[in-house]
């Protein structure tokens, strides 16, 4: 037989098994990969136990440097042992769990754990610059807060009637609270809301009020909750600057999304109210048309609604009045352009007087 061809597929295969790696070269290769691959996963596993640490030495940062917070810091001990372990859960959301707790005072208290967060800490953070050291009855009070870590939580007084939104979107609860308890409830939010934007060192804009966010005490007076997208701005700075929109959808206002509306300002807050409003004085959530809420017919789709479920119904005349008002001010809240909206303190003065109708389509 002749030598093998070059090319020969079965002469190179054999040619390739025969060959022989030098041991030296063998034992290098193997201890580089057994000393390399450790410190490669260690490095791995320290990148990423930095990144997650950032957000907790954010929040320690932060607390160093307010050292004089008016609420209690807990430990994460005290938080489990107020909750009994977490026994009883009053609600979930996006943010974490809500348990109800006792304080030593034997007071009640309602304890927010928060779930992993994806904001490096800002919510918490936000949550206890703002109203970690203010107080007004229609503001929840934060009694205090745990950051150990990777455990956070917030501690507030209870609220034993819940979230408003139970009480204006639900059949059953229709019964346990009429028009003149909605527009005081309505008109202690406004209140909340102008002390955010007026009252403080530095304006508190929310930017997420809904009725979710309004719990309500024993005495159904109303309390506005939840800060983690709230913003602290300069009393005398009108236009606020915001890298990414922040809120509800069907709350938010039209200038978070669209720039060309007009200028982002604690006219956006004004907004979200209103659209609220507009679901106390018609006890019905406006979800089907809440996408086509800054088009042009808007309004007339709510006032149609509005004579159908109030005026159509077994309401009273005072009712029907009260409702009226409501409606009339949540128009002129909900204006397309943010320079056109009225101020907190205007709309405190609307619900507490006689509106005319005729605001409604005022500039």
């Amino acid at each position: 037989m002749g030598s093998p061809h070059f090319g020969d597929p079965n002469t190179e295969f054999h040619a390739y098994t025969n060959f022989k790696v030098p041991k030296q070269i063998a034992y290098w290769f193997a201890a580089k990969f057994a000393l390399g691959f450790p410190i490669f996963v260690g490095f791995l596993i320290y990148k990423m136990r930095r990144r997650h640490l950032s957000e907790y030495d954010d929040i320690e940062d932060f607390l160093r440097s307010h050292s004089n917070l008016v609420p209690i810091k807990y430990s994460y001990s005290d938080i489990r042992r107020m909750t009994k372990n977490f026994k009883h859960k009053l609600g979930e959301g996006g943010y974490g769990s809500v348990y109800k707790g006792k304080l030593r005072s034997k007071r009640d208290a309602a304890v927010k754990l928060l779930g992993k967060s994806t904001t490096d800490g800002h919510d918490f953070i936000n949550e206890v610059s703002t109203i970690g050291t203010i107080r007004h009855v229609n503001v929840v009070q934060l009694i205090g807060f745990c950051a150990e870590r990777r455990k956070q939580a917030l501690v507030y007084e209870f609220m034993p009637n819940g979230s408003l939104d139970k009480y204006i979107l639900s059949e059953h609860e229709k019964s346990s609270i009429n028009y003149e308890k909605i527009n005081e409830i309505s008109l202690g939010v406004a209140r909340g809301i102008e002390y955010l934007h007026q009252g403080c060192d530095k304006q508190i804009l929310h930017f997420d009020i809904k009725p979710h966010n309004i719990l309500l005490d024993e005495n159904f007076s109303p309390k506005i909750s939840d800060f983690g997208l709230a913003k602290l701005y300069p009393t005398d700075k009108s236009i606020v600057s915001l890298t990414a929109a922040r809120g509800t959808m069907g709350y938010m206002a039209p200038e978070l999304l669209y720039k060309n509306i007009g200028g982002i300002s604690h006219k956006a807050d004004v907004y979200s109210f209103g659209m609220m409003l507009m679901e106390m004085a018609g006890r019905r959530k406006n979800y089907d048309v809440v996408q086509n809420s800054w088009q042009t017919y808007f309004a007339k789709w709510v006032h149609d609604q509005f004579e159908e479920t109030i005026f159509k119904s077994n309401a009273t005349e005072e009712e029907k009045k009260i409702a009226q008002k409501m409606i009339t001010v949540a128009f002129t809240c909900i204006q397309l352009s943010p320079s056109d909206r009225p101020s907190m303190s205007r709309v405190v003065e609307m619900l507490q007087g006689d509106v005319d109708v005729s605001e409604i389509f005022r500039a």
